[in-house]
């Protein structure tokens, strides 16, 4: 998927949609996915200005933007459809090395489970093959 079919599963705009290609997709299993990451990111204005690095808050976010897009593709739904995904946690996070300017921000989620609207998934991210973050996040599927 191109960054135009990804915003038709995506609420999200500039500068909050950090999902930039879809690599490899299987509904109701598994996704990859990448953010490039560059200095001209809004973000590194303030985190920080002479050593500029990713702020972790936005690399759950971008894993659990992957992770909305599976969601979507599985259910065969957008969010035009009167859905939206909600991130509603994260359990068991994990960070083990900075992202920065330059870097191809690899992201990978698998659907552990969906009861009544609610979607586990275990999600991570790799920078080069080597892991930057991984986590267990919740998403609800509402109506808008």
């Amino acid at each position: 998927m191109d960054v135009k079919e990804i915003r038709e599963y995506l609420p999200h705009r500039y500068p909050f949609l950090l999902v930039d290609r879809v690599v490899d997709l299987k509904p109701g299993e598994s996704i990859v996915a990448y953010k490039n990451v560059t200095v001209n990111e809004p973000f590194f204005n303030g985190h920080f200005p002479d050593h500029p690095v990713m702020p972790g808050v936005l690399i759950i976010e971008a894993m659990a933007q992957a992770a909305g897009i599976l969601g979507f593709k599985t259910m065969d739904k957008t969010p035009q459809d009167g859905s939206i995904y909600y991130f509603v946690g994260a359990d068991n996070v994990r960070f083990k090395r900075p992202v920065v300017p330059g870097d191809r921000l690899q992201l990978e989620a698998k659907v552990v489970s969906e009861r009544r609207g609610i979607w586990k998934f275990e999600v991570n991210s790799s920078v080069d093959g080597e892991t930057v973050s991984s986590a267990t996040i919740l998403c609800a599927d509402r109506k808008v």
